[in-house]
């Protein structure tokens, strides 16, 4: 089975922290050049000081902030002027404050489509003419296990990221033709900072301490235990490889079994 990715280069997003840099460090691993995306520079700089070089990788990495579509759209053009080839598109980003669906303010959705759907979709614009020339691409967008089964308190989330696997389903038919394959990866309970503000949300709605409700959450999901975001960062990194090329249009739950749907 051939899982090398050298020779080939990786633009992650949201890369300095939780699936997005443990994404990073598995395409690394593999053999791949990794240039990280996010707007904190001194943690860019950090996590593309830690990548694997074993294989003679040159990590880059350049700053902006994904709430600002066009500071997205400048520094991308500006990164593909000086290094124009990108074999590996990981689109990922933080998502919206919870809350009940019925109190979220229209603000609140025409952001979150911005940071989500508006940036993936430049961002391929961007890079796949360079997939196309190569004849190889990867297009992985890491979203939520609410696009097969909502989750309370995260309504405006499970719109747009409903919207996004619809948008990247439709991709996928465009683009298979040309060796480009566009999956999603749908974690579930994973341990990262998004989590702990989902715990501590429910904690405060329920009146319950953090623990009880972790342990709760836990005890739904058929292998017991919260994901780690390396475990969704492995499902994201075979889905870059060459030997997942017959893959695309899907969504791969990494969520312990929880979904309660196919």
């Amino acid at each position: 089975m051939n899982l090398s990715l050298q020779g080939k280069t990786a633009l992650v997003c949201g890369s300095t922290q939780g699936i997005g840099r443990a994404t990073a460090v598995e395409l690394a691993l593999l053999g791949a050049n990794v240039t990280l995306m996010a707007r904190n520079e001194a943690r860019l700089s950090e996590v593309a000081a830690s990548l694997d070089t074993t294989h003679g990788q040159v990590h880059r990495y350049l700053v902006a902030d994904f709430s600002q579509p066009a500071d997205v759209k400048t520094a991308l053009a500006r990164y593909l002027n000086e290094f124009p080839e990108v074999h590996i598109l990981i689109n990922n980003t933080g998502g919206p404050k919870g809350g009940p669906l019925i109190e979220a303010a229209l603000e609140e959705f025409t952001n979150t489509f911005a940071a989500h759907l508006l940036n993936n979709q430049q961002l391929v614009q961007a890079v796949v003419p360079f997939m196309r020339r190569a004849q190889f691409g990867r297009i992985v967008n890491i979203i939520s296990t609410s696009v097969k089964q909502p989750i309370v308190g995260l309504g405006v989330s499970n719109t747009i990221r409903g919207a996004v696997a619809q948008w990247a389903k439709t991709l996928s038919l465009e683009l298979g033709k040309d060796g480009i394959t566009v999956n999603n990866v749908l974690p579930g309970y994973t341990r990262t900072a998004r989590l702990d503000a989902v715990l501590a949300m429910r904690a405060q709605s329920s009146g319950k301490a953090e623990a009880e409700v972790s342990a709760q959450m836990e005890s739904e999901i058929p292998i017991g235990r919260f994901a780690e975001a390396e475990e969704v960062a492995a499902a994201v990194a075979f889905l870059c490889t060459p030997a997942a090329a017959a893959i695309t249009g899907i969504n791969v739950p990494v969520d312990g079994g929880k979904t309660g749907s196919l």
